[in-house]
């Protein structure tokens, strides 16, 4: 299955928020459902579904799949990996997925979206150790160094997001100081029902 390239107002209308898309969609679609108003026969009919544990876990999960840019089949191998790991999967699984370049460039400031940071990585525009390195999604490591082959960025360093396992030296090099933390994460899901949801496929 191929990468979503359709509206993605139509993502954020079903699952909420979704940083990696944009903040100024983000906005968009919030004050559009604050204009709507559902009736009681709505709010009724939305309690009276039967099974509901499978669509949140669906939910969920496409939550990580269209946040980080991610293909089914991706999502599976990540949820895979993190599942050889001793520690807790839903943690682990978060953890890969925060510690792909092209969510840290998103996560510093450097691009305003995922989709923005992935095309700069792929045009060969990120220096990672002091070489190009062009794969979005390669798993960086602590005392990684990020730099950019071009003084693109020209912005103060308030302008840049602090996180404690980033550090800068100057605005278009960043440092990773240490392992990515759950609460550092920048998504609002709940990774233990994404595991649930692939626990019969693995």
């Amino acid at each position: 299955m191929s990468r979503y390239r359709g509206p993605k107002i139509r993502i954020l209308e079903r699952l909420g928020a979704l940083p990696g898309l944009g903040i100024r969609l983000n906005q968009k679609i919030l004050a559009k459902k604050n204009r709507k108003k559902e009736n009681k026969y709505e709010k009724e009919k939305r309690k009276k579904k039967k099974n509901e544990s499978f669509p949140i876990r669906l939910k969920e999960k496409q939550k990580l799949r269209y946040h980080y840019g991610l293909t089914e089949k991706n999502l599976i191998n990540y949820v895979r990996k993190a599942r050889r790991k001793k520690n807790s999967t839903g943690e682990m699984l978060l953890k890969l997925l925060e510690m792909r370049l092209d969510n840290i460039i998103f996560r510093y400031g450097y691009a305003p979206t995922i989709p923005a940071a992935r095309q700069l990585i792929t045009h060969g525009q990120i220096l990672l150790n002091g070489k190009t390195n062009n794969i979005p999604s390669y798993q960086c490591k602590v005392n990684d160094i990020i730099s950019f082959k071009k003084e693109l960025f020209k912005k103060k360093e308030s302008a840049f997001r602090a996180l404690p396992y980033l550090q800068n030296g100057t605005s278009s090099v960043v440092k990773i100081e240490q392992e990515i933390s759950r609460e550092d994460v920048g998504l609002d899901v709940n990774e233990l029902l994404v595991i649930e949801y692939y626990s019969r496929n693995l």
